[in-house]
């Protein structure tokens, strides 16, 4: 007599039903360890966005990655390279990712803690509405020293950094407009203004050119409130 072939579905099912629980017990244990975890993200997203800044979160340095700890100087020098802000979570606007939140609660269940505090790196825009660049999500260490715990987005564009560099400083500013000036100046057809074309009458024009840009940039600087990165990077305000 041959013996039946074992079907495991059917073993299963039968140790299933053989456990002394029933099927609503079941599906409330599976409803509470989700609702459990839900609370927890919740509690960790509403922690983000009412943060403010704090001296440091008691980490087991010894559990933490070497390579995702910055010093604020590090921080500071990106922010003014890449004309970003560095602010209290509390003052960002888009949306915090679910990879994130779950990052968060790893790291706390990991070094028994809450964690507080958290910081972002990101452009001005995104402390205002919703953008597609990057931020960076820090929680901090103590001493200037902060942790990268995850970040989200598309990376900024290649050319950002150039693109900011009149932006650190006054001297910066004056030499893009010299630069422009010049190249107005040299669009200018040779004969204009006179039928000689000396390089007293270049240097005068050059000089005309200067002033009409630098005029225009003085008044966009003002009207709009903008100020150099040095002065951005960790101010909290609208107009700067």
């Amino acid at each position: 007599m041959l013996l039946p072939k074992t079907n495991i579905e059917k073993k299963l099912t039968k140790t299933k039903l053989s456990r002394d629980i029933s099927e609503k017990d079941r599906l409330k244990e599976v409803y509470l360890l989700f609702s459990n975890l839900d609370n927890e993200l919740e509690r960790i997203e509403e922690n983000i966005t009412t943060s403010i800044g704090t001296p440091n979160n008691n980490f087991n340095i010894n559990l933490l990655d070497n390579s995702r700890i910055y010093h604020i100087n590090d921080i500071k020098k990106i922010c003014i390279d890449y004309r970003l802000r560095f602010l209290d979570a509390k003052y960002f606007k888009g949306e915090i990712p679910a990879e994130a939140l779950s990052k968060i609660k790893n790291l706390e269940k990991e070094h028994d803690l809450k964690l507080k505090g958290f910081k972002i790196i990101a452009p001005s825009k995104l402390f205002k509405l919703e953008d597609k660049d990057d931020p960076l999500l820090f929680a901090p260490i103590g001493n200037g020293y902060h942790y990268l715990i995850h970040q989200w987005g598309n990376d900024l564009h290649p050319l950002r950094k150039m693109l900011m560099w009149p932006f650190k400083g006054m001297v910066n500013l004056a030499i893009l407009v010299l630069i422009l000036s010049f190249l107005a100046t040299l669009l200018i057809p040779d004969g204009l203004f006179s039928k000689s074309n000396s390089t007293t009458e270049f240097l005068i024009i050059n000089f005309f050119m200067f002033k009409c840009i630098a005029s225009v940039v003085i008044f966009y600087g003002f009207a709009l409130g903008k100020n150099f990165n040095p002065a951005i990077w960790n101010s909290k305000y609208f107009n700067s």
